[in-house]
């Protein structure tokens, strides 16, 4: 009931991950991402506790094939889970338990892993993958939003989808962006939309917190 990829620029060093579903608010339990350290999906039956585990080991040196890896042999229900990783050296793990559910797929890729489960069919990672690739001069949240609707392009879940959602972290301790469309008919189309709201404003949120004397207005309140 999921499709997701996890990504880094390479440029930036920038990490982030984009994530559908037929169940609401999906990236509020399937989104995990960690400045300076990469990021995870947590999906299929999902265990949000094992997207920080991962992140964890990671910021302590493994890999994110070995966190993947260690987190997935001692979680309770390993059968049932689905977790994918990048770390800052743009290496990738992925993890999908035996009773991962209907047509299910991971693609490996240049900086990111892409990953499935319910799937319309077993291209749609690959498809996600190809367009995260295509054009690495982007934005990464550019990227991202190419590559998820790339995945519906390819047929997406076997049925509709209704929730998305995009993370990314980037220099500072708190995520620069993290939009989310919990229930839609079009959550795909609503999300590109917020991102492109979201990007132009994006690191004037980021002076505001650090130095916001410096920060410009944009025309919403000082507060925020």
């Amino acid at each position: 009931m999921t499709f997701s990829l996890v990504g880094l620029c390479a440029r930036t060093n920038m990490v982030g991950m984009v994530v559908s579903s037929s169940s609401p608010a999906v990236a509020a339990r399937c989104a995990h991402v960690r400045a300076g350290v990469g990021a995870v999906a947590t999906q299929n039956v999902t265990d949000p506790r094992l997207g920080p585990r991962i992140l964890d080991l990671m910021q302590a040196g493994r890999t994110a094939a070995e966190a993947v890896a260690e987190v997935a042999a001692a979680a309770p229900g390993r059968e049932y889970r689905q977790l994918t990783a990048v770390d800052l050296h743009g290496t990738t793990g992925a993890f999908s338990g035996s009773h991962t559910l209907g047509i299910h797929a991971v693609a490996h890729g240049n900086s990111a892993v892409a990953a499935g489960n319910l799937l319309a069919n077993p291209e749609v990672p690959p498809a996600m993958l190809r367009a995260f690739e295509a054009k690495p001069e982007l934005h990464l949240g550019d990227r991202l939003i190419a590559a998820l609707v790339a995945g519906l392009a390819a047929g997406g879940e076997g049925g509709p989808v209704r929730s998305a959602g995009l993370l990314l972290a980037d220099r500072v301790e708190w995520p620069v962006a993290d939009l989310r469309v919990d229930w839609d008919d079009d959550p795909i189309g609503r999300l590109a939309d917020l991102w492109r709201l979201w990007q132009p404003q994006m690191g004037a949120y980021v002076t505001r917190a650090l130095n916001p004397d410096a920060a410009p207005s944009y025309g919403v309140p000082g507060d925020l």
